[in-house]
C-alpha cells in the first residue's frame, strides 16, 4: 500500500483529525496534508514518530519496499512477529523470540537451531535438511557475524538461570524439574483464568515476550504444566492440549 494511502488510513483507524496526528508527530497539520496527498514524504524522525504511534514498521509505512528477515534465526518477518525494545519501539532486525525487550535472547547457535527445526520440518522438508539449511543460513546473518560487539556477555542466560532456580526452588507438587526457559509470544500464551470470585482475568500482555516452558505432569493424566516468567514475575498453571481450561497455580511477584 502507498505511504499516502496507509497513512490516511491509520489516521482515521485511530480516530485522528490531521491537526491531532500532527501534533503527536511534532509536525504541522500542512505537512501531514501533504503527506496524504503525496507530495512530500515523512522525513526519518517523522516516520519513526509515526511508528510508535500506529504500532507498525517503518518499513510498512514506506510500502514494504524491503523483504524484513531476522538476523538472528532467519525468519522472514512481518509486523506482528517483529520485536521491540524496552520503551516498546518496533525493532525491524529481529524477531520477538530472538530479541526481546532490548535484549537477545540466545547466545548458542546450535540451541537456536534445535528450537527452530521441530517448527521447519515437514513432508518436503526434512530435519537433516532443516538443519543444515540453518547451519549455512546463519552464519551470514548479521547477529552471528557480530555476535563479539551484540553478544551481553552472558548476562542473559545468567538471568535464565537465576529464573530456572526460583521456579524449581517453589516446588510445585507434580511439577517436574525445569531444565530451560524458552522465549514465548506473549499472545500465544496469554491465556484467560478464572478468579475465585468467579471473574476471568489475562496477566500478559499479547506483544510481550516472555520465558516459559511446557512441562508434562509427573501425576499423568491429559494435563500439563506451563511455566512462565520475566524480570518481574513467575507464573504457573495447568492446562489441557492447545491451552484448554487452565488453571492457575500460581502468580508471584519478584
Amino acid at each position: 500500500m502507498e505511504t499516502k494511502v496507509l497513512l490516511k488510513k491509520l489516521r482515521e483507524e485511530h480516530g485522528l483529525s490531521q491537526e491531532q496526528l500532527a501534533e503527536r508527530v511534532m509536525v504541522t497539520r500542512q505537512a501531514v496534508s501533504r503527506w496524504e496527498m503525496g507530495e512530500t514524504q515523512p522525513n526519518t524522525e517523522a516516520l519513526k514518530l509515526l511508528s510508535k504511534e500506529f504500532d507498525v514498521s517503518i518499513n510498512t509505512l514506506l510500502g514494504s519496499p524491503r523483504q524484513l528477515r531476522c538476523q538472528c534465526c532467519g525468519m522472514p518477518l512481518e509486523d506482528a512477529i517483529l520485536s521491540r525494545e524496552k520503551d516498546g519501539t518496533l525493532n525491524e532486525d529481529y524477531c520477538q523470540w530472538c530479541y526481546a525487550d532490548g535484549a537477545y535472547t540466545y547466545s548458542d547457535m546450535d540451541e537456536l537451531i534445535e528450537t527452530c527445526i521441530p517448527h521447519m520440518v515437514s513432508d518436503a522438508f526434512t530435519e537433516e535438511q532443516a538443519r543444515a539449511y540453518m547451519k549455512q543460513v546463519l552464519p551470514g546473518l548479521d547477529y552471528w557475524k557480530r555476535y563479539e560487539e551484540l553478544s551481553d556477555d552472558g548476562q542473559f542466560e545468567a538471568f535464565k538461570s537465576q529464573l530456572v532456580e526460583e521456579i524449581n526452588a517453589l516446588h510445585i507438587e507434580g511439577m517436574p524439574k525445569v531444565e530451560k526457559l524458552n522465549p514465548l509470544a506473549g499472545r500465544d500464551v496469554n491465556l484467560e483464568y478464572r478468579l475465585p470470585n468467579g471473574m476471568k482475568v489475562k496477566f500478559l500482555k499479547d506483544q510481550t515476550t516472555y520465558l516459559g516452558n511446557q512441562l508434562e505432569s509427573e501425576f499423568g493424566g491429559d494435563r500439563c504444566f506451563g511455566v512462565l516468567a520475566s524480570m518481574d514475575f513467575i507464573l504457573v498453571a495447568t492446562y489441557e492440549a492447545g491451552g484448554a481450561d487452565p488453571e492457575l497455580i500460581l502468580y508471584k511477584k519478584r
